[in-house]
């Protein structure tokens, strides 16, 4: 299967730059898989759209503050880095951009400080591993010298006179609220699982009053969700590890809403791969027996694929080329997915991170 089976051609001023005034006023693509239908609805109609004995699951992974602005302490050069995880030995895991190259040895200073990075080597993927000269955990400095991850193609003044300064933009401070679901809990992710983020107390209200149960587990965004495909034949592409983990308690819920003939729900793609994975690591996965599971998932779903937990899928719009879109097309059917896309380009819907949402049932 070729990379490029479901390229397309988006139109810039189709890529949310902000969110939606209000999270629940998204637009929301209503995708049928029985009959191909497609209808429009807004977010906050979600409850009525689901039925009594329903179950939604969702990721309650918290992004962490990943960010990194700072100047090489050998040159003034600036330099850019994002936090990907901490190993035992304390060093930290970092994709880095800056002008020429750097030495292992070298120190970053993180702005406004007094934070530095000295970088002791490179891992096999080619990230750099550096020590903090701070004690503390890495999710405390990232909350005190970090700031919030913003995708690379939302460009609103991240390279301005403010970002120079090694201080937030100015919308930061509203993406610190906004590029995090209500529900967020557990902190671990550099990216935000984005279908959840249109959810408001309000629509979890209504979902209540209709029957429609919640139930949470975790996997922390790495690369392994966002990383595009560089090869051209999608099965030779390999994901980055991610942790998740699987509740009992949500095993239950699961396990509840299958004997009384609701739909299992999957906010998100990070949602569907916990699942999915949980299934294949158990030795009754056939009979849809599910068992609380933790570990790290390399699940990389791409059509063909038999689903085994899943029963519907709510998602926002994503990258070509990209894993998360390769696990739409397997769930929803490739064709339905492209015309789906299409529906939603002419409809001038709302892409990506910040954009408006898909429920496909």
């Amino acid at each position: 299967m070729r990379t490029d089976f479901l390229d397309y051609d988006l139109p810039p001023h189709l890529i949310a730059q902000h969110p939606c005034a209000e999270r629940d006023q998204s637009r929301l693509l209503l995708v049928r898989r029985a009959d191909g239908a497609i209808a429009h609805h807004s977010f906050h109609e979600l409850p009525e759209l689901l039925a009594r004995g329903d179950l939604l699951v969702l990721n309650d992974t918290r992004v962490l503050r990943a960010r990194l602005l700072g100047r090489r302490a050998s040159t003034g050069g600036k330099w850019e880095g994002l936090f990907l995880s901490s190993r035992a030995d304390g060093c930290w895991e970092l994709l880095s951009q800056t002008r020429g190259r750097l030495s292992e040895g070298e120190t970053i200073i993180v702005e406004p400080g007094p934070l530095q990075l000295c970088l002791v080597g490179k891992t096999m993927d080619g990230h750099w591993l550096a020590r903090p000269s701070e004690s503390g955990s890495s999710v405390d400095l990232l909350q005190t010298h970090g700031q919030v991850p913003l995708p690379p193609y939302i460009r609103r003044g991240r390279r301005g006179s403010s970002a120079r300064r090694g201080s937030p933009d100015p919308a930061d401070f509203r993406d610190r609220e906004r590029y995090q679901t209500v529900y967020a809990r557990s902190a671990g992710s550099v990216a935000a699982p984005t279908a959840g983020l249109h959810f408001t107390p309000r629509v979890f209200e209504r979902l209540d009053q209709r029957g429609i149960g919640q139930a949470f587990l975790t996997l922390h965004v790495g690369l392994g969700t966002f990383q595009p495909i560089q090869a051209v034949d999608v099965t030779q592409h390999r994901m980055h590890r991610e942790w998740a983990e699987l509740p009992s308690a949500t095993v239950e819920a699961i396990t509840a809403c299958k004997a009384r003939g609701g739909q299992v729900v999957a906010v998100g793609t990070t949602t569907v791969r916990v699942l999915e994975t949980a299934a294949q690591a158990s030795p009754e996965h056939k009979r849809l027996e599910l068992a609380p599971w933790s570990g790290e998932t390399s699940l990389f779903i791409y059509p063909p694929y038999e689903f085994r937990v899943v029963d519907a899928l709510l998602t926002n719009f994503h990258l070509p080329r990209s894993t998360l879109l390769l696990l739409v097309a397997a769930f929803t059917g490739v064709e339905l997915t492209r015309q789906a896309y299409k529906t939603a380009m002419e409809e001038e819907y709302r892409y990506y991170s910040y954009g408006d949402a898909m429920l496909i049932v």
